[in-house]
């Protein structure tokens, strides 16, 4: 029996696995985001760790056969010293060990990864071999990327493989948490969305509201996503042209708004994408629902050990 867990800037989630398979799922409300960007890095850093500690004996109480811990981290993860170089979404982490230090907290071996590699993985395992390798992008508060190669995990030799939400799309264009601007994660995230219906509006909204205007025809809700779809398109072009891998699946919490980033997303990418490469390229909207990240970060607590 293994634990995954996932890490977002709001949530933590965590999933017991029997056999590959979820058998019981947690979650606890946890702002992370927030913590950082409301105390010293230290505080934040106890913070986070108390609470996935918390989380973690909770399920082991339940199922002490429990043998290993994977996490999926938003962040740079060395693929040396394993510890968490940079969160941009969760400001003040520099050179954190989780893997370290929670385990000392509950007593088992923890492997933390970037949540998009294990989400990436996640979805790789789902297929049963019908693919070799395999790009994911994650929509969600930010973008995340994760690449599967030759049935591997490809986390690179810094750990920042398939960054793909800080592919500059616009040139100049929005201040990002990384510290450049126009990355892509600025415009076809959930935050992203937030930003270009305000921008077109004055009103604050979330993402899943701003879905809600566009369907029911609102134009400048419309344009927000549509802008997403571009924004992400380009960044995909890239990806292909330099990895032609046929298979993108798209995941998050965004991508059950895919519809309305699907046609301007598609007449851009045939657009920006090789001659030769064009109706080659297959898109999937993940059908884990949002469990990939869970089962990755599970299944990598034991293959990279």
């Amino acid at each position: 029996m293994l634990i995954g867990m996932d890490v977002g800037g709001t949530n933590l989630r965590l999933g017991v696995l029997q056999a590959g398979a979820v058998i019981e799922e947690m979650r606890v409300a946890a702002n992370f985001s927030e913590i950082c960007k409301t105390h010293t890095p230290d505080e934040a850093w106890q913070q986070i760790l108390t609470i996935s500690a918390d989380l973690i004996k909770a399920a082991l109480k339940k199922h002490p056969k429990i043998r290993a811990v994977g996490i999926g981290f938003p962040g740079f993860i060395d693929p040396v010293t394993h510890k968490i170089s940079q969160s941009p979404n969760l400001p003040g982490l520099l050179n954190v060990d989780l893997s370290t230090d929670l385990s000392a907290l509950i007593g088992l071996p923890v492997v933390v990864e970037n949540d998009a590699l294990v989400a990436a993985y996640g979805e790789f395992c789902s297929l049963n071999g019908a693919y070799s390798d395999l790009i994911y992008v994650g929509l969600g508060t930010g973008v995340g990327g994760g690449l599967v190669l030759n049935g591997r995990p490809f986390a690179g030799q810094h750990g920042m493989s398939m960054e793909i939400g800080h592919m500059i799309t616009v040139p100049h264009g929005r201040l990002c948490g990384c510290g450049n601007h126009g990355c892509m994660e600025q415009y076809a995230s959930a935050s992203g969305v937030a930003i270009s219906y305000q921008e077109a509006t004055s009103k604050k909204n979330t993402a899943d509201a701003i879905a809600t205007l566009a369907r029911a025809g609102d134009i400048a809700a419309i344009n927000a996503y549509e802008t997403a779809g571009l924004n992400l398109a380009n960044a995909v072009s890239h990806m292909v042209k330099v990895l032609d891998v046929r298979l993108i699946v798209i995941g998050g919490g965004m991508s059950q708004a895919w519809g309305l980033l699907a046609p301007a997303f598609q007449r851009a990418l045939d657009a920006a994408l090789i001659p030769v490469l064009r109706g080659k390229i297959e898109i999937r909207v993940s059908t884990s629902g949002d469990q990939a990240g869970i089962i990755g970060a599970a299944l990598l607590s034991v293959a990279s050990r």
